[in-house]
C-alpha cells in the first residue's frame, strides 16, 4: 500500500451558448476557444499516456451543459468551420513570420491546429463526449456530473424541488451520454448548503467536493482535517480541497503559470496586428477578438514582453512537474506520520485552467502523471470512489456552508450587482412546481410546453450569469440571457395555465433553446416519486 494518495480532480465547464439563429455568435467561441486549448490537448496527453502504459487515475468532472455543447452537430459544425480558419491564419502567419523571433511558435501553431483537426474530425468523428468516454472505461478516468446548468445550488434551497430538479436532470444525463450512473459530483462553485446531501442521496450520488473550510469549519472537528473523506448524516462522502497543492497551480504570486517562460495570455495577433489582414479572422463585425495566436512571453511584471521560446517553456513544465510531485511526496511523509491510514490530498482545479488560461498546463498535467508513475513509488494517484472502497469507515459530520468563491460563502453570486434575479428565479421554480403538481401525465402539445418551461427555468438559473454579472465581464449579455430565458418561462406558464398554447412560438423555443431533450418536467413536482432516479 501507498503511503498516501493523490487525487487530482478536474471540472469542465462552460455555460449553454448555442445561438443557430445567428451565423457567427461572439460567444460561441467560449466553446471554440476551450476545445482547441484544454479539451483536445488534455485528451491528446492522456491518449498518449495510455500508449506508453502509464497507471494514472484522475477525477474529471463534465458538467451537462457542456456535455450537451459537445454532442451538438450544429456547433460541431461550426467548431470545424473555426478550426479550419485558424490553418488558413497559422499558414498564413508562417510565411509572415520567417526571418522573425517568432517563426517557431508559428509553426506551433500550425502543427497544433492539424493535430487538432486530426483528433476531432477523424479520432472522435467531432464528438469529444466519446474521447472522454474511452478513457472512463480504459480505467484512467473516473467521469462525475455537474449540477444541470451550473445552478448555485445554495440559494436555490427555498424552493428544493429546484435543487432535486438541477440533479436529478445532471444524473439523467450522465446516464444517456456516459453510459452509467455518476458516483459523484462537483457542486457548482463547490457551493454547499445543509440538505443538499440529502437530495444527492436521493439520485445515488456517493461523494462531492467542497473547499477547505466546508471540512474544517464543520460541526465536528475532523480529525484528519481535509486529508481523508468525512460522511455527512446522510451517507454521502465528502472530499475537502488541499490548499497547498491547489495553490502552487493557481495562484497568481506562487503559481507555476506566473513563470517568466510561460506564454503570455493577453499579447494576441487579433488585437495586435493590422486590421486588414486579421479580419478574415475576426467577428465578421470587425470586433477585434483573441485568435488563440500568441507571440509573447509572460517575460516578469513588465509592459515590455519578450517573444516567446517553446522549448524554454517546456523545460519549464518538466521542472515544475517534478517540483510538484517532489513536494507532494514531502507532505504525504509528513502526514502518513500523523494518521492510522492513508492520507488523500484533493487538489480541484477548473478544466479550463489548463491551456486556456495556462498554455502550457496541459504538458504540465502530462509530465506530473508521468513522474508520479516512473520518478517515485510513495504517492499512487486515485479517485474518490476507489478511496471510499479501501477507507469506507470515516467520520461522520455536517459540514458548513460555503463556496470555493471569493471570501469562501456566496457573496460572488448574491452581490449588488445581482440580487435582482433571485425574486425572479424563486418565483419561477414555484410556478414549475405548481405546473408539475397540476399536469403529472401530460401529454402532447401541453407536455412540450411543461418541457421546454422547465428548460427555460434550468438556462436561467445557470451561476454563470450571476458571477459574470458580479465581475464586470460580458455583464450585458448575462443580463440579456438572464431575462430572456425568464421571459420565455414567464410566456409558456401563463400559455399553460390559461390554456392557450401556440405551437409555433414553443417549436421556435425548442429549436433555439434544445437542451435536455428527454428532460423529466416532473422532477419539480412535490408528489414526484422520489425513488425514480435512485441509482
Amino acid at each position: 500500500m501507498a503511503k498516501g494518495y493523490f487525487c487530482l480532480v478536474l471540472h469542465a465547464h462552460l455555460p449553454y451558448v448555442r445561438h443557430p439563429e445567428h451565423e457567427n455568435f461572439l460567444e460561441e467561441r467560449w466553446l471554440f476557444e476551450a476545445i482547441t486549448e484544454t479539451y483536445i490537448p488534455l485528451i491528446d496527453s492522456f491518449n498518449k499516456l495510455v500508449g506508453e502504459g502509464v497507471a494514472y487515475r484522475v477525477t474529471f468532472s463534465v458538467s451537462p451543459p457542456l456535455a450537451s455543447m459537445l454532442v451538438d452537430k450544429l456547433l460541431q459544425d461550426r467548431y470545424s468551420k473555426h478550426l479550419d480558419k485558424l490553418i488558413e491564419l497559422a499558414e498564413k502567419e508562417v510565411q509572415r513570420t520567417r526571418g522573425t523571433p517568432f517563426h517557431d511558435t508559428a509553426m506551433m501553431y500550425r502543427d497544433r491546429f492539424y493535430r487538432t483537426k486530426y483528433i476531432f474530425c477523424d479520432q472522435y468523428g467531432k464528438n469529444l463526449v466519446n474521447a472522454f468516454k474511452q478513457l472512463e472505461e480504459q480505467g484512467r478516468l473516473e467521469i462525475t456530473t455537474c449540477a444541470a446548468t451550473h445552478g448555485f445550488l445554495p440559494l436555490m434551497m427555498v424552493n428544493p424541488n429546484a435543487v432535486r430538479a438541477q440533479i436529478g436532470t445532471a444524473v439523467d444525463l450522465h446516464k444517456k451520454y456516459f453510459g452509467r450512473s455518476p458516483r459523484g459530483i462537483w457542486l457548482p462553485e463547490c457551493a454547499y448548503a445543509s440538505g443538499i446531501d440529502d437530495i444527492l442521496k436521493e439520485f445515488g450520488i456517493k461523494f462531492f467536493f467542497t473547499d477547505t473550510h466546508g471540512i474544517l469549519y464543520a460541526s465536528h472537528r475532523p480529525r484528519f482535517g481535509v486529508f481523508a473523506p468525512v460522511f455527512c448524516p446522510s451517507g454521502v462522502a465528502v472530499f475537502g480541497r488541499d490548499m497547498e497543492s491547489s495553490k502552487q497551480v493557481w495562484s497568481a504570486d506562487e503559481g507555476y503559470p506566473g513563470d517568466a517562460n510561460y506564454r503570455e495570455f493577453y499579447r494576441d495577433i487579433g488585437y495586435e496586428l493590422d486590421f486588414d489582414y486579421i479580419k478574415p479572422y475576426i467577428h465578421p463585425d470587425g470586433i477585434r477578438i483573441h485568435t488563440g495566436i500568441k507571440y509573447h512571453r509572460i517575460s516578469g511584471r513588465t509592459e515590455e514582453k519578450q517573444p516567446y521560446n517553446p522549448h524554454w517553456a517546456w523545460e519549464k513544465v518538466v521542472q515544475h512537474a517534478g517540483n510538484f510531485v517532489f513536494n507532494r511526496e514531502h507532505q504525504v511523509a509528513h502526514l502518513s506520520s500523523l494518521m492510522d491510514r492513508p492520507p488523500v490530498i484533493v487538489a480541484p482545479y477548473d478544466a479550463e485552467l489548463f491551456g486556456h488560461w495556462w498554455f502550457e498546463g496541459p504538458l504540465f498535467l502530462e509530465n506530473l502523471l508521468r513522474k508520479f508513475h516512473t520518478d517515485q513509488d510513495s504517492v499512487e494517484l486515485i479517485t474518490p470512489s476507489d478511496y471510499l472502497q479501501m477507507f469506507p469507515c470515516n467520520q461522520v459530520v455536517k459540514p458548513c456552508a460555503s463556496s470555493w468563491g471569493n471570501k469562501g460563502y456566496n457573496e460572488v453570486w448574491l452581490s449588488r450587482a445581482n440580487d435582482w434575479i433571485y425574486r425572479h428565479l424563486h418565483m419561477a421554480s414555484d410556478r414549475m412546481t405548481e405546473m408539475a403538481d397540476r399536469y403529472p401525465k401530460a401529454d402532447g402539445l401541453l407536455l412540450r410546453a411543461l418541457k421546454q418551461a422547465a428548460r427555460e427555468l434550468l438556462l436561467a438559473q445557470s451561476s454563470d450569469w450571476a458571477f459574470i454579472m458580479s465581475t464586470g465581464t460580458m455583464v450585458d449579455y448575462a443580463v440579456k440571457r438572464t431575462k430572456n430565458h425568464l421571459l420565455n418561462f414567464n410566456g409558456l406558464y401563463e400559455q399553460v395555465k390559461y390554456n392557450r398554447l401556440e405551437e409555433p412560438w414553443i417549436a421556435e423555443l425548442e429549436w433555439k433553446n434544445n437542451i435536455f431533450p428527454d428532460i423529466d418536467y416532473r422532477l419539480y413536482g412535490c408528489e414526484y416519486n422520489k425513488n425514480t432516479h435512485t441509482a
